[in-house]
């Protein structure tokens, strides 16, 4: 039976009849968000644990109703969930701020698959009162839009939770005069290769930055009933550590105790205490760690192990593996998926909270994030039952509602398509690397091993997904736009294996391409580049696209010239 998620007891026979409104009542006995269904020919019988729980059986009967045409399987289903909280984290501050109406058809389909929590992570992209030099060109959510979405959600048994970082990833705020003297370092860092970077970290020590952050916190928590807060905490890059441990620490404590989080929840992410073990034990009371990792092999056993001996309380999180791929890292995403379920399962994770992020301009469409969000909604709510999910046809049936059963196939196909080329590393499609960094060589580095022979095996793949997302047909109202996304996202992506083809033909550098043949992958380029931009608006607020095109843009001007500059994407 394809449901989504699968049941964890299923027992519905061939015999159908009418679909009609259940008699549904709360039965405090069944677990928290659980749900039972009885259905026979005297009508549908639902039991709830709680609301959650009626909501829930309500869901999965809309999904057998749609898998019936409209009637309903005699039999059972008994379900509940292996984590309290399901969520999905939205990067809507690496350019892309999402339209309202983006938003909340996303959170419709997200609820209807039973993940109960949304997480926004803002660093620049929330309209603060008093701080419009930093936001003003963002398109920013308001304090009203938030405060709907707030209600919106609620509505549909999903907690919406703040998400502010508080202190790295502040490089929009101090790129202005007026906020760079809260940086550790004002006029830039040097990265371990001596590369200067711009900064991006507020100092602990500063008291400028407690009142920044006080100040954000207090305006932003005001539009959010939910009683979580995600002050994010991550690779502060300039912090010195393990030297300035203490002060990391210290400034935990300090946003744990300002009364703007008074009665909330602090959530921190856990690089650095997986890093510094000595800093597990010094955490207050009211902080939960959440361990990200994004690879299949991530140590997500010992790192929770780890926070459970120390007695923290922990959430989980995978990732999407969309970003920095265009199309996607399938196969890494469900093995992530699965690693961080199981883990979590077995060190009493609190939850699981899938992330997506935007690096780098955000250049993944956003139907190339949702084999992500199925699997994981999947997994998070029965690990057993899901594990072996047929996600290429959970995709046609729940998010596509493509009958011919033809784009959730290629969809996968293409979000595999770099494991075509040999060389692999974390975070990132080794395909699709020189795309953001013209300047490197092919063939050296990361990129040793990568094949003529190998590319033009994964422009054949592409070709042949582009031909299968031509049968599909998708009915959902956004299915022409989700076509013409992936179409354009591998058509991309095919014009960067040209590119890496030509180099492999010479000695790697773009530079010794000869112009001829610069001036071809320019012009296939310009096309893409304009579709984008109307991509982009389609789904997305107009503040950030620049930023986005700006990686396209110069890549079509490295095309042009044969001329690649070595610091380009740092600072």
């Amino acid at each position: 039976m394809n449901l989504l998620p699968r049941p964890r007891h299923l027992d519905l026979g061939d015999a159908l009849v009418s679909a009609r409104p259940p008699v549904a009542t709360l039965h405090r006995s069944l677990p928290a968000q659980g749900y039972e269904l009885r259905i026979d020919a005297d009508g549908v019988q639902l039991r709830g644990g709680d609301d959650a729980g009626l909501f829930y059986g309500r869901a999965t009967l809309d999904q057998l109703a749609r898998l019936h045409d409209d009637r309903l399987p005699v039999g059972t289903v008994r379900d509940w969930p292996d984590f309290p909280v399901r969520g999905v984290m939205l990067d809507i501050s690496r350019d892309k701020v999402p339209t309202m109406h983006t938003l909340e058809t996303l959170i419709d389909r997200l609820a209807s698959w039973k993940v109960n929590q949304v997480q926004l992570y803002f660093e620049h992209t929330f309209a603060y009162r008093d701080h419009e030099e930093v936001w003003g060109r963002a398109s920013p959510l308001t304090a009203e839009e938030v405060t709907r979405l707030d209600e919106f959600c609620r509505a549909r048994h999903v907690e919406l939770v703040p998400n502010q970082n508080c202190l790295g990833h502040m490089g929009r705020w101090l790129a202005h005069e007026r906020y760079r003297q809260m940086a550790i370092a004002p006029d830039g860092w040097p990265d371990a290769r001596g590369h200067l970077h711009a900064p991006t970290t507020i100092d602990p020590a500063k008291p400028a930055s407690l009142a920044l952050v006080r100040d954000l916190l207090a305006e932003l928590l005001a539009c959010f009933s939910s009683g979580r807060v995600q002050v994010g905490l991550d690779e502060p890059w300039e912090l010195p550590l393990p030297e300035r441990l203490d002060d990391y620490v210290g400034w935990v404590h300090t946003l744990r105790g300002v009364p703007e989080l008074n009665g909330r929840e602090m959530l921190i992410w856990g690089d650095i205490l997986a890093n510094h073990p000595k800093a597990r034990a010094q955490l207050p009371d009211g902080v939960t760690v959440c361990e990200w990792g994004y690879e299949d092999w991530h140590p997500f056993g010992d790192r929770m192990a780890a926070l459970t001996d120390a007695g923290v309380p922990h959430l989980v999180c995978p990732g999407t593996s969309s970003w920095l791929s265009i199309l996607g890292r399938v196969t890494n995403m469900t093995g992530n998926c699965r690693v961080a379920a199981d883990a979590g399962l077995a060190n009493g994770s609190r939850g699981f909270l899938t992330t997506d992020w935007g690096d780098m301009g955000h250049l993944q469409y956003l139907p190339v994030s949702e084999p992500g969000f199925v699997y994981a909604a999947a997994v998070s709510w029965c690990l057993d039952a899901n594990a072996d999910l047929d996600l290429a046809a959970a995709l046609d049936v729940h998010a596509f509602d493509d009958h011919t059963g033809e784009l959730g196939g290629a969809l996968l196909a293409l979000g595999d398509a770099h494991r075509d080329i040999a060389p692999q590393f974390p975070n990132v499609s080794v395909l699709v690397l020189h795309l953001y960094y013209p300047q490197l060589q092919l063939d050296r580095g990361v990129s040793a091993g990568m094949t003529i022979e190998d590319l033009q095996g994964v422009e054949e793949r592409l070709a042949t997904a582009i031909a299968q997302l031509r049968r599909a047909r998708p009915r959902r109202p956004d299915g022409d736009l989700v076509k013409d996304e992936l179409r354009t996202a591998a058509e991309l992506v095919a014009l960067l294996c040209r590119d890496a083809r030509a180099r492999l033909d010479q000695d790697g550098w773009l530079s010794s391409v000869p112009a001829r043949k610069r001036a071809e992958l320019a012009a296939d380029l310009a096309p893409l580049m304009e579709h984008h931009r109307e991509l982009w608006l389609a789904r997305n607020r107009p503040g950030g696209l620049d930023d986005s095109v700006a990686w396209l843009d110069h890549l079509h001007e490295c095309y042009e010239t044969g001329v690649t500059d070595r610091s380009w994407g740092r600072i």
